[in-house]
């Protein structure tokens, strides 16, 4: 039977490859008004990684694009829920991505009490379509390998499959994210996620934005609960372990953007409602700020 210790670790290990998803997901993009073409594209995007890639879909002309980026979350939530240590959190990453679909990038999450405090790196690469003649139906299709500080082998490697979808005007949208998570052991895990995209301010110096989502986190766990049990009329404690593939968590995410040429800024509050599974008890509504500033380099530039 598994040690109870271990399916701690294993489940937050879990939750804190959904937390990295997610943090990696909110970041925006800008350009310099030296192209009009180039402007045109990149003064629409969205704060995720796949509207980003729709975006760049659409456009008629070559790109190479390099952005880097630094996310800020005030505390730690692992799909909403409190791991009993306040803590901030960090996601630095560089990503690629070039006219003939593919993507790359490399990434990590810093935890400021956990030890080691960088938990692990992540590198992934991928590649992005469309599905029908409107552009509206996109697709993504990744690998991303993650190198843990511990030496922890539980989920080295991810498949990814993203859906999104668009309405014209880009002011409505929706995307779907599945992953396979595998390694010595295997979970399942699913984002979705829908937005609003409302333009407060803009001119051609700077674009002032705010972006509301909605997303809901569902995930394979396998879970070790304890309970007291009476065989041959003596009580005894024992240990039960069984998968769950259930909703762990609701999140609100509400950012403001600033754009100021190729520099990004974005502030953001986040509203965790936690779905409590059948070992848990009611769990707590959660939530904390982030913050993240970005750049990004146009390397089709001569």
């Amino acid at each position: 039977m598994t040690h109870p210790f271990q399916e701690i670790k294993t489940a937050i290990k879990v939750l804190g490859l959904l937390l990295f998803t997610m943090a990696t997901s909110f970041c925006s993009y800008a350009q310099e008004n030296k192209d009009d073409d180039i402007d045109g594209l990149l003064d629409e995007l969205f704060f995720n990684d796949q509207q980003f890639l729709d975006e760049l879909i659409e456009s008629d002309f070559s790109y190479s694009f390099l952005y880097t980026s630094v996310s800020y979350n005030s505390n730690t939530f692992f799909s909403g829920r409190d791991s009993g240590t306040d803590q901030f959190n960090m996601v630095p990453q560089v990503s690629y991505y070039h006219s003939s679909g593919f993507n790359a990038s490399i990434s990590g999450i810093y935890y400021e009490n956990f030890a080691p405090s960088w938990d692990f790196t992540s590198v992934s690469a991928g590649y992005f379509n469309t599905l029908d003649k409107k552009k509206s139906i996109t697709y993504n299709l990744g690998y991303t390998k993650y190198f843990y500080s511990d030496g922890y082998d539980g989920f080295t490697n991810s498949l990814d499959l993203s859906l999104g979808v668009r309405n014209k005007k880009r002011t409505l949208g929706s995307n779907i994210s599945v992953s396979y998570l595998f390694g010595t052991e295997e979970s399942y895990q699913l984002v979705s996620s829908s937005f609003v995209n409302l333009t407060l301010k803009r001119n051609q110096d700077f674009a002032l934005r705010l972006r509301p989502r909605l997303n809901f986190i569902i995930a394979k766990q396998n879970i070790t609960i304890d309970r007291i049990v009476v065989l041959a009329n003596r009580t005894i404690l024992r240990s039960f372990n069984f998968n769950v593939f259930d909703l762990l968590n609701t999140q609100i995410n509400i950012p403001l953007s600033l754009s100021l040429k190729s520099w990004d800024f974005e502030l953001g509050y986040n509203l965790n409602l936690p779905n409590a599974l059948s070992y848990e008890s009611d769990l707590e509504t959660t939530s904390y700020f982030n913050f993240s500033v970005g750049y990004l380099f146009d390397l089709s530039k001569k």
